[in-house]
């Protein structure tokens, strides 16, 4: 457990520790703020590429040596990731770690499944899901630290300690699988054309997802021409991994409608989480001025709750409680405090957002820990890698779709809530008028002349006008995404109940031998 937890925590602390020190790297390295988050595109484009194929990569090279193997090469490219002097060196780096922390999630939950019974998953879906939950929450709040206190380099430098010590207790603890010892590669069939596709496909979605906004959408040729790519490269994957006798992504276990209902449920868990921790920490610094560490700390609460509810949520699983159940309750917490972010004002302080935060905790853990358990639940021990890795790649998806749409709809929601607010900015509203002169006198009476005074008062004048658009804006988000999850509620009559019965233990037991 300590093994697993440590290099899921590695993985995904790293996706969200980079966001609050764009700007230091920028100034460093002499790079625009847009060239400089091609550090966190290329890791996502690297990490979403290398997840689906993790089931079938444990296969060629056995589970142990590929974990361990994906560990090193992330812990080496951590290293050179804080040694780099240019930004292109840095993000090259950054897409090698990339391909070593896509390893690290999938492979991690199925070790763990595989160290618990049947009738203990749930309990093994709870361990994995702290490290899912509190790894991207506490990322803002480690890297806030250290952008306030030290240099940049550090968000890279903590992972090489953290990566020996998981490197050394994979090759100490992690048991090879009987099969790991009589790997015969010549044997085994590489889907080359699968792999090309699948590069193809989710590469040039996740670049479209990811840089969409900054480069205006469809009004920029290369978005056009990689959607054309994209969707027929998704295509074209699909049917010949449904086609040919060894799939690098064995998309058929998604005939099993636990797993396919589940996998939906799991992207819109990955939108909803996703978005919430990409718009807060980014409203709290641009609106609210927070510094990186204030924001970061005003989530560990959540984290913590997070952290409490999985295992109780995991027993409650274990004694035979529905996971609709427990699904269903997750969508409708996270719905409240979707609401509940939606009511804020701008003078609300820490305070205010102290009770939802805690509610997505709640929610975070009631979901991430029946849906981990669900999607695993109807599949045998050979199908288990691909359904997880599936699985896991339909999240990061859906965080990806989640903040791109975001993007898109923060920025046409804050024009649409600057023209209005500024039709109340008139020579004929007394509140302006009043405001403006207002800030003229305070900045003439010290030694300001009266010109250059009413310069600055519109101008600040301006500044309350955008801040009150984009507080607008973000409110709007919250409640989109509250309302979306409410829409989704009727999937869970899809949900099939399963009991963890004797006989499914014992079923289980006979397609593992």
């Amino acid at each position: 457990m300590a093994t697993v937890i440590s290099a899921t925590m590695l993985e995904l602390i790293d996706t969200t520790i980079v966001n609050v020190a764009l700007s230091q790297i920028s100034g460093n390295l002499g790079a625009t703020i847009e060239d400089a988050s091609w550090v966190i595109t290329a890791y996502a484009i690297a990490n979403v590429i290398v997840i689906p194929m993790t089931g079938f990569l444990a296969s060629y090279f056995g589970r142990k040596n590929y974990y361990l193997a994906s560990i090193i090469i992330f812990t080496f490219a951590s290293y050179m990731c804080g040694v780099s002097g240019s930004l292109w060196e840095l993000v090259a780096w950054r897409f090698i770690q990339g391909i070593g922390g896509g390893a690290l999630l999938s492979t991690s939950q199925s070790i763990l499944f595989d160290a618990f019974e049947i009738s203990e998953r749930p309990t093994a879906s709870a361990i994995f899901g702290m490290g899912v939950i509190i790894g991207p929450t506490i990322g803002p709040t480690l890297g806030g630290v250290i952008v306030d206190n030290f240099h940049w380099s550090l968000i890279f430098d903590i992972n090489v300690p953290v990566g020996i010590i998981a490197a050394f207790l994979v090759f100490t603890f992690i048991d090879k699988q009987e099969h790991e010892y009589n790997i015969n590669r010549k044997a085994i069939k590489i889907d080359y054309l699968g792999i090309a596709l699948l590069i193809s496909w989710v590469g040039s979605l996740q670049y479209i997802l990811e840089k969409g906004q900054s480069e205006d959408w469809f009004s920029a040729t290369h978005i056009i021409v990689l959607t054309v790519i994209a969707a027929i490269s998704f295509i074209g994957f699909i049917w010949w991994e449904l086609t040919t006798d060894a799939p690098a992504v064995n998309l058929k276990v998604l005939k099993n409608r636990t797993l396919a209902i589940t996998t939906l449920l799991t992207f819109i868990m990955g939108l909803g989480m996703y978005c919430s921790m990409f718009v807060y920490p980014v409203w709290m610094q641009r609106v609210m001025s927070y510094t990186p560490t204030l924001t970061g700390e005003s989530l560990l609460p959540g984290a913590i709750v997070a952290a409490i509810m999985m295992p109780i949520a995991g027993k409650a699983m274990q004694k035979g409680l529905p996971s609709k159940y427990l699904i269903s309750s997750g969508f409708i917490i996270f719905a409240i405090f979707c609401f509940w972010m939606s009511t804020a004002s701008p003078e609300a302080g820490v305070a205010f957002f102290f009770v939802p935060l805690l509610l997505r905790g709640l929610g975070a853990a009631t979901l991430t820990v029946p849906l981990t358990s669900q999607a695993v639940s109807g599949l045998t021990p050979m199908e288990m890698p691909q359904g997880i890795a599936i699985n896991n790649m339909l999240r990061q998806l859906g965080g990806a779709f989640g903040i791109a749409f975001m993007n898109t709809y923060v920025a046409k929601q804050y024009a649409e809530h600057r023209t209005q607010l500024l039709n109340y900015i008139t020579p004929d509203s007394p509140e302006a008028v009043a405001r403006l002169q207002q800030t003229t006198n305070a900045l003439t009476s010290k030694g300001m002349d009266a010109a250059q005074a009413h310069h600055v008062g519109l101008s600040m004048l301006d500044g309350i006008v955008s801040k009150q658009a984009y507080i607008l804006s973000y409110l709007d988000t919250f409640r989109i995404v509250g309302i979306f999850f409410i829409c989704v509620l009727p999937l869970m009559f899809f949900v099939k109940k399963r009991n963890l019965s004797a006989a499914a233990i014992k079923e289980a037991a006979e397609h593992a031998h």
